[in-house]
């Protein structure tokens, strides 16, 4: 299944939730729903493995929930592990729901350890780490100025500020909006036209809103070395510059044409005071820009074309209102 597939449990593309399966007596008693859209693979990490999360969504279906050995089949949480095999815990689970075969003598097992379940349908086995990265804690993976608002990347999440406050709901993951986006974000910007652009590795995506148009697309057709992209600006009043960053250069980029200048590479030394190495960049209404790297930004002049004293800043300070951190 894909999305929104008729049980009013969406998928939400490649990674986070991977399936789902319905408790016995419930309405959709048996169901087990995948995502289409993950990399599903057999006995490998490639992607997926399809059948390790099938039998975790059948101990669903034959009324197991989610404990908190991590080891566990039924663990919330997917690791791939070959070859597959059930824990003590798994075991212990399934004969407390229906007994020990007759042949074992012991007594009744004593109750696995669960974690504390509300009383819903399904279940859902997701690849997501379990703890949301902490904005106040975090070096983002990019950021950038879309529809008029602030969004910042990390991992599969996506922080959302619009007037400077984060929004109710955030972070989220990024999935919830741009369906069948990277597991995670180089660089991002939004181009004159409206069109949301995605770099991960030496690929790139591109969205009109919340659909996905294109890619993924080698970055080398749009002039680009085979490297990953380590951040994109949009620049000028017009937001008609853009300029993609990369290993200590800089390449300015025509959305249009969808190709970079033939008089670039250029070195960061332009940029007067901006970090040769930079995570992320975005530029705000009044023109400035910011030059994110590791958890400090930098807030450069475009008047005076270099960066403004008393920085660098920490991020989660000034966009977060986080503790100052040491």
């Amino acid at each position: 299944s894909r999305y929104w597939h008729g049980d009013n449990l969406p998928f939400d593309g490649p990674g986070g939730i991977l399936a789902h399966a319905f408790f016995p007596k419930t309405h959709r008693e048996g169901d087990v729903h995948f995502d289409y859209d993950e990399t599903w693979t057999i006995g490998n990490n490639l992607g997926t493995d399809l059948l390790q999360v099938a039998a975790h969504e059948f101990g669903h279906v034959l009324g197991l929930q989610h404990t908190a050995v991590s080891k566990s089949l039924m663990s919330p949480f997917y690791i791939f592990r070959y070859p597959l095999s059930l824990s003590e815990d798994d075991k212990q689970g399934i004969q407390y729901l229906y007994g020990k075969p007759k042949q074992d003598p012991d007594p009744t097992p004593t109750q696995p350890s669960e974690l504390p379940q509300p009383d819903l349908e399904t279940n859902e086995i997701t690849n997501v780490e379990p703890v949301q990265p902490d904005a106040c804690d975090t070096a983002f993976d990019a950021a950038a100025t879309i529809r008029g608002e602030l969004f910042f990347f990390k991992s599969r999440y996506v922080w959302r500020l619009r007037a400077g406050k984060l929004q109710d709901g955030y972070p989220a993951l990024a999935s919830r909006h741009w369906q069948g986006i990277p597991s995670s974000v180089d660089a991002t910007f939004e181009d004159p036209l409206g069109n949301i652009w995605f770099f991960q590795d030496s690929q790139y995506w591109i969205y009109d809103g919340e659909r996905r148009v294109s890619g993924p697309t080698p970055i080398v057709e749009l002039g680009l070395p085979a490297a990953p992209v380590q951040a994109a600006l949009v620049w000028g009043a017009e937001k008609n510059k853009i300029y993609i960053f990369s290993g200590g250069n800089y390449w300015r980029f025509n959305p249009h044409t969808r190709q970079v200048d033939n008089i670039y590479p250029r070195t960061m030394a332009d940029w007067r005071g901006v970090p040769q190495e930079i995570d992320a960049a975005f530029q705000d209404e009044f023109g400035f820009a910011y030059f994110l790297r590791g958890r400090d930004y930098w807030k450069f002049d475009p008047v005076q074309v270099k960066v403004l004293e008393g920085y660098p800043r920490q991020i989660s300070q000034d966009f977060f209102s986080c503790a100052p951190s040491s």
